[in-house]
């Protein structure tokens, strides 16, 4: 007993002499808060949750706090690629995750957010390249996409006119979900469409803002966005992206056997391609 009691006075003295900054450096250090970020919460969690997905290669949006939906399907992107569950939520294991496979320059980050400063905070971009400011807003995204690719080193993830890889394969899962089956140039159409949209001021500018637009496409409201896309949807949007529109500068499509909007036969036609008809 004796022993027990030495031992113990032992512990006790280094508990009491043990400098404070040496267990303040023991503590461990946490990412984000607890909350589980989902769609619609804004802050500081946003902001390091859209960094830490831009440094990765996953959002390539902008920084701003914001949980819309180019952050959703970013985070969908992210819990496919990495086995978890594909709800839009993120969670402990999320989290954790996202800590283990990015870097996140708060003090770097908030600095260019609050100077109003356009920059990306993808990995292996040096900051000298991030922090151009913005003399003036970008006419369309597709040539802010392109003005950001300039000020970038080349990466995996950049592909023709500046989109993402995740803005191609959002696309090739809405144009398989809308349209597979149809003539080729019926699938080109629809991802015109779509591009079309991004660059219309009625339309929000962003690939993922256009498909996830509430009641905007019947693939996302009836969960077929979310099936495996064959190569023809995959060649269907590069060609859109490369310039082919059979559309005809087309906003609209519909399905005339069952579309129930009489809005939507009120919009002015251009052409019908297979089973779609394209308007304006």
């Amino acid at each position: 007993m004796v022993w027990k009691k030495a031992l113990i006075t032992c512990v006790g003295f280094t508990l009491l002499f043990f400098p404070l900054s040496e267990w303040a450096q023991l503590k461990p250090v946490h990412a984000f808060s607890n909350q589980v970020i989902q769609h619609g919460a804004t802050g500081d969690d946003v902001i390091e949750l859209q960094s830490r997905l831009q440094y990765l290669g996953y959002y390539n949006g902008e920084i701003d706090g914001v949980f819309g939906w180019g952050t959703y399907w970013a985070v969908r992107n992210f819990q496919y690629e990495f086995g978890l569950d594909i709800d839009g939520l993120v969670g402990p294991e999320m989290k954790q995750k996202l800590v283990k496979a990015s870097k996140y320059d708060k003090g770097f980050v908030k600095e260019q957010i609050r100077q109003g400063n356009e920059f990306t905070h993808y990995g292996g971009v040096p900051k000298s390249k991030q922090t151009e400011k913005t003399k003036q807003k970008q006419p369309s995204n597709q040539q802010k996409q392109s003005a950001e690719k300039k000020t970038q080193e080349p990466t995996a993830v950049n592909v023709p006119s500046g989109y993402s890889q995740n803005d191609i394969k959002l696309m090739a899962n809405a144009v398989h979900g809308e349209a597979r089956g149809e003539p080729y140039a019926g699938l080109v159409a629809v991802a015109a469409v779509i591009l079309n949209r991004v660059d219309s001021a009625s339309f929000p500018n962003t690939v993922s803002g256009v498909i996830f637009e509430p009641r905007a496409f019947t693939a996302v409201s009836d969960g077929q966005i979310w099936l495996q896309p064959d190569d023809r949807s995959k060649e269907a949007v590069l060609d859109a992206i490369n310039g082919w529109d059979p559309s005809g500068q087309a906003v609209y499509y519909f399905n005339p056997n069952t579309a129930t909007s009489d809005w939507i036969w009120s919009r002015p036609q251009i052409k019908q391609i297979g089973k779609h008809i394209f308007c304006k």
